[in-house]
């Protein structure tokens, strides 16, 4: 009985030998693509745009970050961030305050206000997460999540 390893066989190098169907960022694209464009509605009708219902979820969970930081966290360039919290300030869902130890930088911190528009935005979202992972069990979804999560550490640029 032949022990060995197999030998691993290269990966496709072309779009075309891989295919659009088994290219991993189109459909990782095309699936958040699609999440997006079904939150849009529900969002509009809050005053909400994608932009500023991801800055909302990420400062529900770790508010108080700074604008950099929120940036990467929400995968919004930085001069559009700072559009989105111009805009979410004159709201009134979030505050931005000078750091203690460097008055350069800016902390964003959620107002009841901001805590409470996510909280009417988050149905919609976890709808639409639900629909997403739907027929998938927990096993898939905890190797999915372990898969994304070496597959960001691979290509990340910052340590958030």
């Amino acid at each position: 009985m032949d022990q060995s390893v197999p030998e691993k066989k290269p990966r496709a190098s072309t779009l075309g030998e891989i295919g659009l169907q088994q290219f991993a960022p189109y459909l990782l694209n095309r699936i958040m693509g699609r999440y997006n464009a079904s939150l849009r509605d529900d969002l509009k009708k809050q005053g909400l745009t994608v932009p500023k219902v991801r800055a909302l979820a990420v400062l529900s969970v770790a508010d108080g970050v700074t604008v950099n930081d929120l940036a990467v966290y929400t995968v919004i360039e930085q001069s559009t961030m700072s559009r989105t919290l111009d805009a979410l300030e004159a709201q009134g869902l979030v505050r931005r305050e000078a750091c203690e130890d460097d008055s350069r930088v800016r902390k964003v911190f959620l107002t009841d206000d901001g805590r409470a528009e996510f909280a009417r935005a988050w149905p919609a979202m976890h709808e639409e997460f639900e629909k997403m992972f739907a027929g998938i069990d927990e096993a898939e979804y905890s190797a999915l999540i372990v898969t994304l999560q070496k597959m960001l550490r691979n290509i990340r640029k910052h340590e958030i």
